[in-house]
């Protein structure tokens, strides 16, 4: 069994995923000072029998980096994962300034299509199994991506240094998450891009119009449910024809991964869907409103 967490953080994103196997893996940070207390607590608690945890930073975006200052201190982040860049801002923010510290030590690892790291895709002889998370962009080749990593130095735009990941669990469901990659950057690199079936897709930039997936791409994944983020509902992107949950209205959302079902649970009690099976779970990780079958 796997445990996916989303949390509603407003607009920004923050993930965990109690793997598995002998793995934790925290996405992105974005936590007001309300409530960091809270989700770290929940991140101790639920990592606390993990060897292997690691933080995986998408970018350096204020919404996705907002509390890390804290959250190191708290966790002591000694697995950094991030694209190699050279980012810089013009206002930096404590946030920023530990983003490029991690970054520049020696507690960091360059995510690229295809790379390979122990624990994270690879296996040992030893008890701690792989987390089954895979990247499949960038190519560091890609030019627009090369120019999307200049932008970033210049400090301009950070969304388009967003790695693809593919949490891809044995025999169950396929989870990808993109990033803030923008529609227009997608459109240029997807002759580079192969995609996967996906199960459960979390829509880049938040489900924003500008983040819209060409529908090149989304035939390729023909994903079963994509999760619309809490950016504001005039800037949003339903994705009509396609199964969403729209996380402005769920709350935290919780994805428990058993074999080839997916137990779908929400922190609003009167959210529901009607595209899911009922398998009467018991309502163990927030609200139960369905199971999805792979």
């Amino acid at each position: 069994m796997s445990i996916v967490k989303s949390f509603s953080v407003g607009d920004g994103d923050m993930f965990y995923i109690k793997h598995g196997t002998d793995n934790f893996t925290i996405i992105d940070c974005c936590m007001e000072e309300a409530y960091r207390e809270e989700v770290v607590s929940e991140l101790k608690r639920e990592s606390a029998d993990k060897s292997v945890k690691r933080f995986i930073s998408t970018h350096p975006d204020d919404d996705h980096i907002h509390g890390l200052e804290y959250l190191d201190d708290k966790m002591k982040l000694l697995n950094f994962y991030c694209v190699q860049n050279e980012a810089t801002k013009e206002e930096c923010t404590d946030d920023f300034d530990r983003y490029c510290s991690l970054r520049d030590s020696d507690k960091a690892f360059f995510l690229y299509a295809g790379c390979t790291r122990k624990w994270m895709n690879k296996s040992d002889e030893g008890e701690h199994g792989s987390s089954g998370i895979n990247i499949l962009w960038p190519e560091r080749t890609n030019e627009y991506y090369k120019a999307a990593l200049k932008a970033a130095k210049e400090g301009e735009d950070q969304n388009n240094i967003s790695p693809i990941i593919e949490y891809r669990i044995n025999g169950g469901a396929t989870i990808l998450w993109m990033g803030d990659v923008e529609s227009d950057f997608m459109e240029n690199i997807e002759d580079d891009l192969t995609l996967p079936a996906v199960d459960i897709l979390f829509a880049p930039h938040h489900g924003r119009d500008s983040g819209k997936i060409p529908q090149s791409l989304l035939d390729q994944m023909s994903p079963k449910i994509i999760v619309i983020g809490e950016a504001t509902s005039r800037h949003l992107n339903y994705y009509d024809g396609f199964n969403t949950i729209t996380q402005n209205s769920a709350g935290d959302i919780t994805f428990e991964c058993i074999g080839k079902l997916v137990h779908i649970y929400v922190s609003n009690y009167s959210y529901e869907v009607d595209f899911l099976e009922d398998h009467s779970c018991e309502d163990t990780h927030g609200y139960y409103i369905g199971t999805l079958e792979i």
